[in-house]
């Protein structure tokens, strides 16, 4: 199994993080030093993914820009012996190769997934949720391929949840068949607390086969008129087809303004020369707040 492609869908128009996303994407919305789409791609590459496949709608350029040369930048940059900035700049438009999908009505998880299917083609493939940043020693997403390659089967990416919380998510039923890996009998996209087989959340991470094209051109639109990729998941599931990893790491959901404030502390905490001065401002913020 070679897998080489990713699939992220950035098209929706992130309406929980408005009106800060009114003319900017959501996932270019900065955390810390760099937008937040970037750890995505940076999770893909450091996973030896090598084609990253936007799922885009035509007012988001910027993501595809961000990744694209900026000869004006870079000249200015040149002048001013900026170097390092310069080379950032430079490694940031070499780092992936980009492939730009569109989706030109916003339906769901599923539908966008099913937009990359003319590049997709026939290889297994890898998704990932746009707005999900999960930070860990080994990569998110390379968990769920060496384990995809290993067992020769379409896997997802588990967390659990706390049980107030459950109706946010696709959540799995199964059987641990190893330590953190489960042979996934069912799943419920945003069951009610009372009603879900478990607390394992699916996360946005997923490896993918071709076939789970035909699968999603069976699902049906939800309430709000949405296809949603857990339900093409089920048929998986339902021939003993998926297994799940419980991922290893710390996750922020983007769209969830808590999470963002927080992924910007938790990196600048990790920036030696911010560390001191972050602390003692935070620490006079909860001192007032109190």
């Amino acid at each position: 199994m070679n897998i080489t492609k990713v699939v992220i869908p950035v098209a929706g128009w992130g309406t929980r993080s408005l009106p800060a996303t009114k003319n900017i994407p959501k996932e270019m919305l900065p955390v810390y030093k760099k937008p937040a789409v970037q750890y995505v791609v940076e999770e893909a590459m450091q996973a030896g993914l090598t084609d990253v496949v936007f799922v885009n709608n035509q007012n988001k350029r910027s993501l595809e820009d961000h990744f694209d040369r900026n000869l004006s930048l870079e000249l200015v940059l040149k002048r001013a012996g900026k170097k390092d900035l310069l080379e950032e700049v430079l490694r940031v438009s070499n780092m992936v190769n980009i492939i730009s999908v569109r989706q030109k009505e916003q339906l769901g998880l599923g539908h966008a997934v099913a937009c990359a299917q003319e590049v997709v083609k026939n290889e297994h493939f890898a998704v990932l949720v746009g707005d999900d940043l999960i930070f860990s020693a080994e990569p998110a997403i390379a968990q769920l391929v060496e384990v995809a390659k290993t067992e020769q089967m379409p896997v997802v990416g588990v967390m659990e949840v706390p049980k107030e919380k459950v109706s946010n998510y696709g959540i799995i039923g199964g059987e641990e068949i190893s330590p953190g890996l489960f042979r996934v009998k069912k799943l419920h996209e945003k069951p009610r607390p009372e009603e879900a087989p478990s607390r394992l959340a699916v996360v946005g991470r997923y490896v993918l086969p071709p076939d789970i094209f035909s699968y999603l051109e069976k699902v049906q639109p939800d309430s709000q008129g949405e296809y949603q990729l857990t339900d093409a998941l089920h048929f998986l599931a339902r021939e003993n087809r998926l297994l799940a990893v419980k991922v290893s790491g710390r996750r922020f959901d983007i769209g969830d303004w808590v999470d963002y404030l927080t992924a910007n502390i938790y990196f600048g905490l990790k920036d030696e020369e911010l560390k001191q001065e972050l602390t003692k401002s935070l620490k006079e913020l909860l001192a007032c707040s109190s």
